[in-house]
C-alpha cells in the first residue's frame, strides 16, 4: 500500500490532519495485531520513512508485538534494528526478540530476486513469526479485556 507521509508532524494537535491514504493506514495499523517492520540501515540507523511511518500514527501501536527484518552492509541492518526497538518501546508497543536480518544482502540473492541459501533465513523467520503469533494472541485478549491507556 502507497501512502504519501507528510514530511513533519505538526506543532500542536490543531495542526494535526492526516490525508484518506492516512485514514486508510491508520486503519489497517488499527486492526493489526501484529507487525513486522522492513528496514534497511543507512548511516548506521534506519531510513526517515520509517520514523515518519510510526510518529504519524499513535494508539495503533499501543500494547501490540513488533519484529524486525532488516538489511544492509556488514552488520545486516542490526544498528538499525536497536534504534527502532528503543522508539518502538516508547510507542507502548513490545519489541520481540529475534530478528531476521541480511548482512551484505546485495549477495544473498540471485537474478530474479530468490535468495540464494534460504534455510538460515527461513529459520529465523518462524522464530520471529511464532513469537509474534503468542505475543499477537497474548496481547489481543489482554486488550480485549483491560483496554491499554498509554502516557505521554
Amino acid at each position: 500500500m502507497d501512502v504519501e507521509l507528510p514530511h513533519a508532524l505538526p506543532a500542536g494537535p490543531e495542526g494535526y490532519e492526516a490525508g484518506p491514504g492516512m485514514a486508510v493506514l491508520a486503519r489497517r495499523l488499527d486492526d493489526a495485531d501484529a507487525f513486522v517492520v522492513v528496514t534497511p540501515e543507512y548511516n548506521h540507523s534506519y531510513p526517515a520513512s520509517v520514523k515518519h511511518v510510526i510518529d504519524w500514527h499513535g494508539s495503533q501501536w499501543h500494547a501490540k508485538p513488533v519484529g524486525f527484518v532488516s538489511y544492509g552492509g556488514m552488520g545486516g541492518g542490526l544498528r538499525a534494528v536497536e534504534h527502532l526497538r528503543q522508539v518502538f518501546s516508547e510507542t507502548h508497543c513490545v519489541p520481540v526478540r529475534d530478528q531476521v536480518s541480511f548482512d551484505r544482502h546485495w549477495t544473498r540473492v540471485d537474478e530474479e530476486g530468490n535468495l540464494i541459501d534460504a534455510d538460515g533465513a527461513d529459520t529465523a523467520a518462524k522464530t520471529l513469526l511464532d513469537q509474534l503469533k503468542w505475543w499477537g494472541s497474548v496481547l489481543h485478549d489482554a486488550r480485549k479485556e483491560t483496554p491499554y491507556i498509554a502516557s505521554f
